[in-house]
């Protein structure tokens, strides 16, 4: 089953590929996807819930083994990651009607949640790097998608910041190799690594993987990628660039921190320190920039920025509450951001209109789609009972409890800020879209039958509902935030 979740995807993508196009017109592309993605999911789901015994796909030496496990962490990633990238593609069988290249876009759209699968079911730390970079090559053609020199830059940027990442990744893998306890570093609860061999170098390589795959995840200084790479990329494939892979990076934190250094040999030290002062700053940091961006998309982008260095916090506190709410933030995340991706696509598809200070008004044509935007923007502030205020609820919580004198009230306040800020550049958007004002649509009509209809009223001259296709994955997404708010003991 696991072997299924991971080659079924990744196997129908390479057949798309491959196939000529004259094969395909858009609508069988579309079901073809479909299909892959439906099955896809009940496969995940069957292996999270039936399970399976670890084993050995292939060994390269006594060492370097291609091995693959089952354990809650990978299980909850797992469904998040099936979920998300599930509805994103549904969505996506409207938005790309009218691009380029659709044949190779779904293709490496389908292989990308096969190297995710195995990054959440790697058994040990070469399954996991070997499938961190398939990974990063296959969500690059994404990225690179539209081929214009933009969006060539923008993917090379990506290409670069992530192969820095896990160049800093693989230094710490080559030493940990060296003074693992077991020769194949499968990952075990509390640590492989005897830290006493070699402290020196063991403590530099701790620091090196931590900061390695904060690249993905889009921790200061190491965030440049993602506002130059979401705004250029289809908004399918930010919505998951966003959502899902960013989680690449969070779950490899966890796994060297917990299953390769153990928690005690992060705990109290200056390593912990400095990824605290790092993910509070990028939290700050993150919500400034999104506060005074004006094209929406990178807002949305820097959002993610700040909104990821919360998981981090929450991990990187070391107390149960708060890795609690970090999961929690992991599943909440996905789903918000995923749906304001794809809200920010639908505006983008039906009216061409890129900044926010475009969109007053299209909320009384395009209702349903800014609920959901509306609804998410919620979420994200932490408004209860949705899952972005639960799953801060326990962050904040947990961070208080810790025993960290200065991070454990610095912490929650700069969380604090950070929902304000949060508030400042999602609600106004929902308030100029619902509330234009009394004269707006008399301005706007007037404008329209006289021909001089300009900038300021274009979205709202045009704006009308996205098809069902492009809705019922958003509200479905809209649906579980709530509910991960509400009913947060399923994941926990």
């Amino acid at each position: 089953m696991i072997l299924a979740s991971i080659l079924i995807p990744i196997l129908s993508g390479a057949i798309l590929l491959i196939l000529k196009e004259k094969l395909f017109d858009h609508k069988k592309i579309c079901i073809y996807t479909g299909t892959v993605l439906a099955v896809w999911i009940l496969v995940v789901f069957g292996t999270i819930f039936t399970g399976q015994e670890p084993f050995v796909l292939l060994s390269l030496n006594d060492e370097l083994k291609l091995a693959f496990a089952i354990d809650d962490t990978g299980k909850v990633f797992a469904m998040v990651m099936a979920v998300v990238w599930t509805l994103a593609g549904f969505y996506s069988f409207e938005y790309m009607k009218h691009e380029e290249s659709v044949k190779r876009f779904f293709g490496f759209y389908l292989m990308a949640p096969g190297a995710l699968m195995g990054l959440c079911f790697a058994a040990n730390l070469f399954t996991y790097y070997a499938f961190y970079e398939f990974m990063t090559l296959l969500s690059f053609a994404l990225v690179l998608h539209n081929g214009t020199r933009q969006a060539l830059m923008a993917a090379l940027k990506y290409l670069f910041y992530s192969f820095a990442g896990a160049y800093m990744v693989l230094f710490g893998l080559y030493f940990v190799y060296r003074n693992a306890n077991d020769p194949t570093c499968a990952f075990a609860y509390g640590g492989i690594v005897d830290m006493n061999s070699a402290p020196g170098i063991m403590t530099v390589s701790m620091l090196l993987m931590i900061l390695g795959f904060s690249v993905k995840a889009g921790m200061f200084p190491m965030h440049g990628w993602l506002p130059t790479a979401h705004p250029v990329a289809p908004s399918p494939a930010s919505a998951v660039l966003s959502g899902i892979i960013v989680k690449a990076g969070v779950l490899g934190i966890i796994r060297v921190i917990f299953y390769i250094f153990g928690a005690q040999a992060f705990s109290g030290s200056t390593i912990q320190t400095v990824c605290l002062i790092l993910s509070i700053t990028t939290v700050f940091m993150g919500s400034m920039l999104a506060y005074k961006e004006k094209v929406l998309k990178k807002r949305l982008a820097y959002s993610t920025v700040s909104q990821i260095s919360y998981i981090l916090f929450g991990i990187f506190i070391m107390n149960p509450t708060a890795y609690d709410g970090a999961i929690l933030h992991v599943a909440a995340h996905a789903c918000i951001k995923c749906v304001l991706f794809l809200c920010a696509g639908c505006v983008i598809y039906i009216t061409g209109c890129t900044r926010v200070d475009e969109l007053r008004g299209i909320g009384k044509k395009m209702p349903v789609m800014m609920w959901c935007f509306t609804i998410a923007s919620l979420g994200l502030i932490g408004i209860p009972p949705l899952g972005g205020f639960t799953s801060k609820w326990f962050l904040c919580v947990g961070a208080l409890k810790a025993d960290m004198p200065v991070f454990s009230v610095l912490g929650p306040a700069i969380l604090l800020v950070s929902a304000l800020l949060t508030a400042g550049y999602l609600l106004p958007i929902s308030v100029n879209a619902f509330l234009p004002g009394a004269d707006f649509e008399d301005n706007a009509r007037t404008a329209e039958l006289t021909g001089s209809a300009g900038s300021k009223y274009h979205a709202y001259s045009i704006a009308k509902e996205p098809s069902w296709l492009m809705l019922i994955p958003m509200i479905i997404l809209t649906v579980l935030s709530v509910l991960i708010g509400m009913f947060p003991e399923v994941l926990l």
